[in-house]
């Protein structure tokens, strides 16, 4: 079953479009990875489905009553902040303690309930930030470069545990990454965007599809070699329309 379907979808911003006419569903249970290079689109389109960004045009159509959990790239809180893991993740809900035990319990870091946000590594901070998102039991799961900062062991870590989530809870996972080792080993299917869709499919397919130049993992270890695709640069800065329409979001 489809959760999220968007079709014809055109994202801009400042007059310039940066995702024209992308079409594709999410399924549920399904772990789908978005790749390509810096300014591709890749964010927006997350954005795009939490509903932070209204589209230039195109449809959104989502399962009725759909429940997302989103974890972005970063977040700071100050070094000063004296907040607890349990008083973050009670701050915009009102959430039981047992609740946020458990979120912690699914994320990997049953034990940092009490602990000081600020005393937090950087492999814990994105694990209560995955909790945070997993309070409410949500059917889809959008990563936005969520291990950015953290070493390759800290990311395949991080990784592991989404797909542990994904078995445990049955939820489908869209997320943003530029590793190897996460598009080859955690992705059911992989999307490469560049102002639009190049190619798709299982990783396999991505690797081998003439529009990707490399697919390696030279001096890092897993990192994702993007390639530039060449626009035209008259179709990339076409002056968009600046008129939303109201119904280009649906709850069907």
């Amino acid at each position: 079953m489809s959760l999220v379907k968007v079709q014809g979808l055109t994202l801009g911003y400042g007059g310039k479009i940066v995702l024209r006419d992308v079409t594709l569903a999410i399924d549920s249970g399904e772990i789908v990875t978005i790749v390509g290079p810096n300014g591709s689109g890749k964010t927006s389109l997350l954005k795009a489905i939490i509903g932070a960004l209204q589209p230039i045009s195109g449809k959104m159509h989502y399962k009725p009553r759909l429940k997302l959990g989103y974890v972005p790239q970063k977040l700071h809180i100050g070094p000063t902040l004296p907040i607890t893991v349990l008083g973050f993740m009670r701050l915009t809900d009102s959430v039981s303690k047992k609740e946020c035990s458990a979120a912690l319990d699914k994320a990997g870091v049953p034990d940092l309930l009490n602990r000081q946000m600020s005393q937090l590594s950087g492999g814990q901070f994105q694990r209560v930030l995955l909790a945070r998102a997993l309070i409410g039991d949500p059917e889809l799961l959008l990563l936005d470069e969520a291990t950015q900062g953290l070493d390759q062991s800290g990311s395949a870590s991080f990784y592991r545990q989404i797909e542990e989530v994904r078995a445990s809870t049955g939820c489908a996972v869209l997320m943003i990454s530029h590793e190897l080792h996460v598009v080859m080993s955690a992705s059911d299917r992989v999307i490469c965007v560049n102002g639009h869709i190049c190619c798709e499919g299982s990783p396999s397919i991505v690797a081998s599809a003439p529009e990707y130049k490399a697919l390696f993992g030279s001096g890092t270890e897993g990192a994702l070699a993007l390639y530039r695709h060449e626009h035209n640069h008259q179709h990339d800065c076409l002056d968009p329309m600046h008129s939303p329409v109201s119904d280009n979001r649906s709850d069907s």
